[in-house]
């Protein structure tokens, strides 16, 4: 079983800017995403904190995508509107459980 997840932490008062800055056409750009799923988040007890989770089908993957101009771009746009520095959490999986009462790992 291969995994590996990607949380970015971040803080701002600038939300959706950041969110309409995360949604751009699926036809821009020629190269297919690495990501698996991305899914954006907001801290309940710490209003103004929000999460983006990214999944990938590997370490390599991930950073495949972190190399490429367009995420390079995106991320200094998103950190202009940021109310501090973003923290990045590079996860291996390295157990799963699926719900069906079968675990993985």
């Amino acid at each position: 079983m291969a995994g590996f997840f990607q949380i970015i932490e971040f803080r701002t008062s600038r939300i959706k800017e950041i969110e309409e800055l995360g949604r751009p056409s699926r036809t821009e750009g020629s190269n297919q995403p690495t990501f698996r799923r991305i899914v954006a988040t907001a801290d309940r007890d710490h209003p103004g904190t929000y999460f983006t989770i990214a999944e990938f089908e590997s370490y390599d993957s991930a950073m495949e995508n972190s190399g490429r101009p367009e995420t390079s771009e995106f991320a200094a746009k998103m950190a202009a509107l940021c109310d501090g520095p973003v923290i990045f959490r590079n996860l291996d999986v390295i157990w799963e459980d699926t719900g069906n009462g079968a675990g993985r790992g």
